[in-house]
């Protein structure tokens, strides 16, 4: 028997399969998505690799195949669809396959599986009274635990350890005399804690139950479509993709929910929970290795039917796939970072195609890519314009900066988001300010006329580095610092130094009696940082929670009634040729927080640039404030729509060359 290996060297030269001989004792020992370890090259160094193919013909002269050396314990063996799906991603990203066979290997180290011991008493109660007699005066240690287990004759071993304070050599030795019985259980660790925090019966609206019904009635035909649900903010995409997911675990499919951020695992975990119970698991870079192998497991033996994390919970390993659900699908993390640099989005709907499954993505912002793929008819496009219940949009706000600063206003809140934040903390409402940033300046602005120091030749912002120099990320361009607007010739131009740190200082000077939680990157280190501090706001903990984008994306807190964006510029301006289109994502998103329960939801956005932003602000009919667009999304769509090469790279060098 031979085995064709892909060695773990990730090298453009090495990219190939190395044909190795079975050796008898191994026989059954090795198998395809076996880790083995090989002598290579000519100095026969061990290294690792996987076994992607086994033959009984050799492609070489059988005198010169080595043999494999041995096999590697403790690993998870690659599946074979696995395996497939590296290739795959080999093809369409160029990586190597043993950079495609570690992306596509979500466990990589079986972990042993968690113990749970418990003291059993073996004899009855007749002879326990009269050992406890004995054990009164001259072993109180036994007496101790023979009196706890007449009253409870199974007792938790981290009781007997902990509360009772009984050595383990006590506990051997009732164990010898045949008085007890140590009894060991394996089990499941479980990620998910607080299970049952909402508990909430919804009724689906009409525009709801009809993209259920759209989704459903294909399904059920075997018509595996990709659809694309365009939803306002609270329009209640959440409770369609929970009814379709019902149908489909009643039908004895799986189902795998993508989410762009961890700090959303929280809300979403809840729901589901409420829902479908037990048949809920996560997994994600934040869980201990004995978690995600835990999880792993019980999802290849089918034991749940729902598995909700970031882009890495595509290689989850269900027996029988049904749905891949996207949310919040324009977000930037669902593009790896690391080679091969897959988007989550294509390689969802390849794997959905490979398992005979549907796809439904999600947003109230999509990506201009989806939204032109959906109305071209690669997608199917489902609606969703108004808010579920009684809910409204909120009423949205432009802050000039520039004018509060020639009114004497230094603070970083203007005049309007002072007054409604002292206003919602008298009315014992919620706050929500978000900053994009954690750091310090990128771009320098004015504050008296808004200009914005950019690249001649590429037309994005420049960004201030510490040696006092203005650089252009994308070709390269430099040029000193100005110390004035040369615009206006105003002294106020400079970089935007306040990040999330700054801003809470600042509410905590302003408003002292505030209770305030922070949540960046810096506060959500932790195994539960995002959890913990999600908990406490939705528990009313807190009355302002200040963050970055972790916030705006998702979340469901009925008592907030205020989001501020601090700073809209900063996003704006990036150095990004998406820079417009991730801001009208970030700021609708944002404000998409406020008024989603009974009481009536505000947004004031601060901005030094207000032309574009105001452009972004449309009057509804129902006469609320939306933003639609920073740059008029909808007309932009239909430029790029009237262009027929926009697939692909072409697609963003068009948006860059409109605008």
């Amino acid at each position: 028997m031979y085995a064709d290996i892909i060695i773990d060297i990730s090298h453009e030269q090495l990219d190939k399969t190395f044909q190795y001989a079975v050796p008898d004792d191994m026989d059954g020992s090795v198998d395809i998505g076996t880790s083995v370890r090989v002598p290579f090259g000519k100095g026969n160094r061990i290294i690792t690799g996987y076994v992607i193919g086994l033959t009984d013909k050799p492609s070489y002269p059988v005198d010169k195949i080595k043999s494999i050396d041995s096999v590697v314990t403790g690993k998870v063996n690659v599946a074979k669809s696995m395996i497939k799906l590296a290739a795959w991603l080999k093809r369409h990203y160029g990586c190597t396959m043993n950079q495609a066979l570690k992306t596509v290997i979500p466990v990589k180290d079986e972990v042993g599986h968690k113990q749970k011991k418990s003291v059993c008493l073996l004899v009855d109660t007749k002879k326990a009274q009269e050992l406890i007699s004995i054990y009164e005066k001259k072993a109180k240690a036994k007496y101790r635990l023979m009196c706890a287990l007449i009253d409870e004759p199974v007792i938790d071993m981290e009781i007997v350890k902990d509360k009772l304070n009984i050595s383990p050599a006590t506990v051997k030795a009732l164990e010898a005399d045949g008085i007890i019985n140590v009894k060991v259980e394996s089990y499941y660790r479980n990620p998910v804690s607080d299970k049952h925090i909402f508990n909430k019966k919804v009724v689906l609206n009409e525009e709801q139950q009809r993209a259920v019904d759209t989704i459903v009635e294909d399904y059920d035909n075997r018509a595996f479509n990709t659809y694309l649900i365009r939803g306002v903010t609270g329009s209640g995409k959440t409770e369609v993709y929970l009814d379709v997911i019902e149908h489909t675990i009643n039908s004895g499919r799986q189902v795998i929910m993508l989410i762009p951020e961890i700090a959303l695992t929280f809300q979403t975990v809840q729901r589901f929970y409420h829902r479908f119970g037990d048949k809920v698991s996560i997994i994600n870079s934040r869980m201990s290795k004995g978690e995600r192998y835990d999880q792993f497991v019980r999802a290849l033996k089918g034991e749940i039917s729902i598995m909700i994390g970031p882009r890495s919970a595509l290689f989850t390993q269900f027996p029988n796939l049904g749905l891949i659900v996207i949310d919040e699908e324009h977000e930037g993390a669902y593009i790896s970072e690391q080679v091969p640099r897959y988007h989550a989005k294509d390689l969802a709907i390849h794997i959905a195609k490979e398992a005979g499954a549907s796809v439904i993505l999600g947003s109230a912002t999509p990506s201009i890519d989806s939204y032109y793929r959906a109305e071209a008819g690669e997608y199917k496009l489902i609606e969703l314009n108004n808010r579920a219940g009684e809910a409204s949009l909120p009423q949205v706000y432009i802050a000039d900066m520039r004018q509060e600063l020639k009114t004497g206003n230094r603070t970083i809140f203007s005049r309007k988001l002072y007054e409604l934040i002292s206003d919602r903390l008298n009315k014992h409402e919620q706050i929500m300010l978000f900053l994009n940033k954690r750091g310090t300046a990128g771009f320098v602005s004015c504050r008296s006329c808004g200009y914005v120091m950019k690249c001649p030749h590429c037309d994005v912002s420049m960004t201030l580095h510490r040696n006092g120099k203005l650089v252009c990320h994308y070709c390269g361009y430099e040029t000193p610092n100005v110390s004035l607007c040369p615009e206006c010739g105003s002294k106020y131009i400079l970089g935007f130094k306040a990040g999330t740190e700054a801003v809470e200082d600042a509410v905590k000077k302003m408003f002292p009696a505030a209770r305030v939680l922070r949540m960046d990157m810096d506060t959500t280190k932790g195994k539960d940082g995002h959890e913990n501090i999600l908990s406490a706001f939705a528990t009313e903990q807190a009355d302002i929670l200040i963050g970055t984008q972790m916030i705006v994306k998702g979340h469901d807190f009925p008592k907030v009634t205020l989001v501020g964006v601090v700073a809209a510029d900063i996003s704006l301006y990036a150095s990004d040729y998406k820079a417009v289109e991730r801001t009208f994502q970030l700021i609708t998103q944002a404000a998409g927080r406020a008024g989603r329960g009974e009481r009536k939801g505000e947004v004031v956005i601060q901005t030094y640039s207000p032309e574009p932003v105001k452009k972004a602000c449309h009057t509804q009919p129902n006469g609320y404030n939306l933003i639609r667009s920073v740059l008029e999304y909808d007309m932009l769509i239909r430029v790029f729509m009237s262009r027929k090469c926009l697939t692909g790279s072409c697609f963003h060098i068009h948006l860059l060359i409109i605008w």
